[in-house]
């Protein structure tokens, strides 16, 4: 299972902003918000891990040992026709979350709260990245790449949670799961990236997978990209 480990040299800002909830907010500190960008990189660190496996898409079973069944019909229609999938695990640490809680507790919770979004944000930077760098060696071998999904995404249950850890081998970067079905460190993501083989004559943008917030029925979420 490839490790992943790579500096972050910055933190999405903007990003940061909607993970606190502030997309709205008119006036606010922009000062405050990029502090909390260069603490979270000071605080964050950053690893990832991921597989490959054999993908049926028919009967949505991921080709492990021993086997996976995925449930839910958004995880099943959002692989249609995928050969492959890559599990994938990523995390900031647990430095950053404690740090979250610290602050917090010290009654910073303005502080608390741009931290905790600035690590929102820098872990799915991580894994942005790790989708740039596998996707690639995915298309020397003639396959595309479909938009990551997350267990708790549409009807794809959490429950699924445990499959995702043991797919990914997630234990190897420090990622265990509460009894609730939590990834702990909780600033961490597992996925599954669907691989088609490439066919020029049927162009996979010609198909609509709607990603992130365009695939959310929660139109009145503060973090939602306008």
């Amino acid at each position: 299972m490839p490790i992943y480990n790579a500096p972050l040299l910055a933190i999405d800002a903007k990003e940061t902003r909607r993970y606190a909830g502030l997309m709205k907010a008119e006036n606010f500190d922009e000062s405050k918000i990029e502090e909390a960008c260069q603490d979270a990189r000071l605080l964050a660190s950053p690893k990832g891990i991921w597989e490959v496996y054999d993908y049926d898409c028919e009967n949505q079973e991921v080709k492990a040992a021993p086997t996976c069944i995925l449930k839910g019909v958004k995880i099943g229609a959002h692989l249609a026709g995928c050969e492959k999938v890559i599990a994938l695990a990523t995390t900031v640490g647990e430095t950053i979350e404690e740090t979250v809680t610290q602050r917090f507790e010290e009654g910073q919770y303005a502080s608390s709260v741009l931290l905790d979004a600035a690590a929102t944000a820098a872990v799915e930077q991580v894994a942005d990245a790790m989708e740039k760098a596998i996707r690639p060696k995915a298309a020397a071998k003639g396959y595309g790449m479909r938009w990551r999904f997350s267990p708790g995404y549409g009807d794809w249950p959490i429950e699924q949670q445990p499959e995702l850890i043991r797919l990914t081998g997630a234990a190897n970067i420090g990622i265990q799961l509460s009894s609730s079905m939590m990834l702990i460190p909780r600033k961490s993501i597992t996925a599954i990236i669907g691989l088609y083989k490439e066919d020029k004559s049927k162009p996979e943008a010609a198909v609509t997978h709607k990603k992130g917030c365009a695939a959310c029925p929660k139109t009145d979420c503060p973090s939602r990209k306008v």
